[in-house]
């Protein structure tokens, strides 16, 4: 369960959040009473993310953004660069959701395999390893950039495809973070790294390779 309360529609006043409810729950139905959306997630990103309506707003009114008629970006290079952002943010619920948008894009299942281990992978063309190389700058190294990223970026997308990918992908790391963080979605799940305990009357000086003082 998130780690954040979820708002049952019977406390909903906002007019976008009964309309998104309906849309995701079906008509009149309490996602909190009875979650699950059509593509199988449980749906509590909507019922957390109505704590604050005029968040939930903005946030869905960002979702529109990359589906904007004024958008040249190419959809399967943006969904690539979203998918990227939910593995290296480590976002199984960012990652699974946009997998099934490539899908939805006739990409290729080789590729979409190959997304978490591209950089070795023959499946990608040219352009496409150098908008993978790009997210991992954006997502895994906060930004920081080389400029032969650039130089090669430009020699296929304009600054405003450059300046779209940028945004769309930086935003879906921030929903990757978020969800990680309160725990929802697919994200609801424990932390992997733990310590894996010790046989029984295993000595830690023994791993030392030390003698008891």
């Amino acid at each position: 369960m998130p780690v954040l309360r979820q708002v049952p529609r019977s406390e909903v006043t906002s007019d976008v959040i009964n309309a998104y409810y309906d849309r995701l729950f079906g008509p009149g139905r309490d996602p909190v009473a009875e979650p699950g959306t059509a593509t199988g997630t449980p749906g509590d990103w909507w019922t957390v993310f109505a704590i604050a309506p005029d968040i939930f707003k903005h946030a869905v009114d960002g979702f529109a953004v990359y589906r904007h008629p004024d958008r040249k970006l190419d959809p399967v290079l943006r969904e690539l660069g979203q998918t990227r952002a939910g593995w290296v943010k480590g976002s199984q619920f960012v990652f699974s959701q946009h997998c099934k948008s490539l899908r939805a894009l006739d990409v290729p299942e080789a590729k979409i395999a190959a997304i978490p281990h591209w950089q070795v992978s023959d499946v990608f063309d040219d352009k496409e390893r150098a908008v993978l190389a790009y997210a991992d700058c954006l997502t895994g190294g906060d930004g920081r950039t080389p400029q032969a990223v650039f130089d090669k970026l430009k020699t296929f997308w304009s600054d405003d495809e450059i300046f779209e990918f940028t945004y769309i992908t930086t935003l879906y790391a921030m929903h990757a973070v978020i969800t990680r963080a309160l725990r929802m979605e697919f994200d609801d799940r424990d932390e992997p790294i733990v310590e894996v305990a010790a046989p029984e009357g295993f000595d830690a000086h023994d791993f030392l390779g030390g003698s008891r003082r």
